[in-house]
């Protein structure tokens, strides 16, 4: 159906920061989407809004490029893709901003879908229907939280013994809970969240782990559902490219590049890590390689390494740097740009994983694009409404097309 009116404002995420919301008309049914923002951005990702002013993004846009998308198909991405890409002329839309380009395609979907009566999955993919298991976060540290919290930045658990999304989300819950009242024995103060809500102790990243692994042995036993543990180190807030080393603020240490390689292996020995996030710095592709090689039943994934870029996935693909990657739709802009990332990722043998940003908003779109690009697991965070929305959308998901028993196949 064709596109009949398209608008944007400037609106507010969760963590207040500013973001661009479109709506776009099709058949008389509004479809809106807001763009996300992330506190750690990869180098290559697009840039947000022009000259980093989101209110001239947006009046920029409706006052010079609105009406030159009227007519577009909705249901043609790519069109629309290549439209956003004419009015802009940049590798990384840096003329009319990449939250600009993400909410006009998410929001012509929506549209799309509102129109024809469908969940937004089944017009990214009408056979879609397999569920992703949540990578909830337990833990949080990095920049997502205050420099007295562990380096890593975030602690994960993925409940991949879960028979349904329900079950998977409420034993993510239950770790989060459980890791809580561990944290409050332990320590003598008052512990708070970071960002995406997981909890910001004056921990080591061990001793962070050691807690983890504490309390989803006691979920387990408890549920009957096996749990697994993951990292997203960020190694990008860790690294300082005059010294080559990656500095611990918990510890005071700063470590080697093969120091960096011998920690993350020594923890996916101890912790039986299912999934390790971005352990180098984003243009150590080599080194990816060689945590790949060595590492076995792991998810060595790339975030900064890839940022949803088909020309940066086609080098880790030829080096064999990886088997899972991290979709962020705002990360490259467009819908139907990170649907070809996914793609090519699934081709190539990787889990894909679908990634909200520290600084989310309160739709549900992201359990859609995960559903719809089939991917094994889902990053929403656990707690906090812009977090729950993605979880709770799944559950409405699964009951729509029938498929809340039905879960991803996920193999490391």
């Amino acid at each position: 159906m064709k596109i009949q009116s398209v608008r944007a404002r400037v609106c507010f995420n969760g963590r207040g920061d500013p973001g661009i919301e479109a709506d776009v008309m099709v058949d008389g049914e509004i479809g809106r989407a807001l763009s996300p923002s992330g506190a750690s951005r990869g180098t290559n990702e697009a840039v947000p809004f022009v000259d980093d002013d989101p209110y001239k993004t947006a009046s920029q846009f409706n006052s010079r490029h609105a009406s030159k998308i009227k007519g577009i198909d909705a249901a043609d991405p790519k069109a629309i893709t290549d439209s956003l890409r004419k009015l802009d002329g940049t590798r990384n839309y840096s003329k009319i901003g990449g939250s600009l380009a993400y909410a006009v395609s998410v929001a012509a979907a929506q549209a799309e879908a509102n129109a024809r009566g469908l969940p937004l999955c089944r017009v990214i993919d009408a056979q879609s229907g397999p569920l992703p298991f949540p990578l909830g976060n337990t833990i949080g540290g990095g920049k997502h939280a205050s420099d007295l919290s562990p380096a890593f930045q975030e602690i994960l658990v993925a409940p991949v013994g879960a028979r349904t999304i329900l079950e998977a989300i409420q034993v993510n819950f239950n770790v989060h809970a459980g890791v809580g009242k561990k944290l409050s024995k332990m320590l003598d103060y008052p512990v708070g969240k970071g960002d995406e809500g997981g909890w910001s102790p004056g921990l080591t990243d061990v001793e962070a782990l050691g807690v983890v692994e504490s309390v989803v042995g006691d979920v387990k036993d408890a549920t009957g559902v096996k749990i697994r543990i993951g990292v997203d180190v960020a190694a990008d807030s860790l690294y300082d490219p005059k010294k080559k080393g990656y500095y611990y603020r918990t510890t005071k240490k700063t470590l080697s590049r093969e120091e960096q390689m011998v920690f993350i292996s020594e923890l996916h020995d101890r912790y039986d890590l299912l999934y390790i996030e971005d352990p180098l710095y984003e243009d150590d592709f080599e080194g990816y390689a060689k945590l790949h090689a060595s590492l076995k039943g792991t998810l060595i994934t790339g975030d900064d390494l890839y940022t949803t870029d088909v020309g940066r996935l086609k080098v880790g693909v030829s080096k064999k740097s990886t088997n899972g990657v991290i979709m962020k739709v705002n990360q490259i802009g467009t819908l139907w740009e990170a649907q070809e990332f996914s793609n090519l990722a699934k081709e190539t043998g990787h889990v894909v994983i679908a990634s909200h940003r520290s600084g989310d908003n309160e739709g549900g779109h992201l359990a859609h694009f995960a559903v719809g690009f089939g991917c094994g697991l889902i990053k929403s965070g656990v707690v906090g409404g812009e977090r729950t929305s993605k979880l709770n959308e799944l559950l409405r998901i699964g009951e729509a097309l029938g498929t809340g028993a039905k879960m991803a196949t996920l193999k490391a």
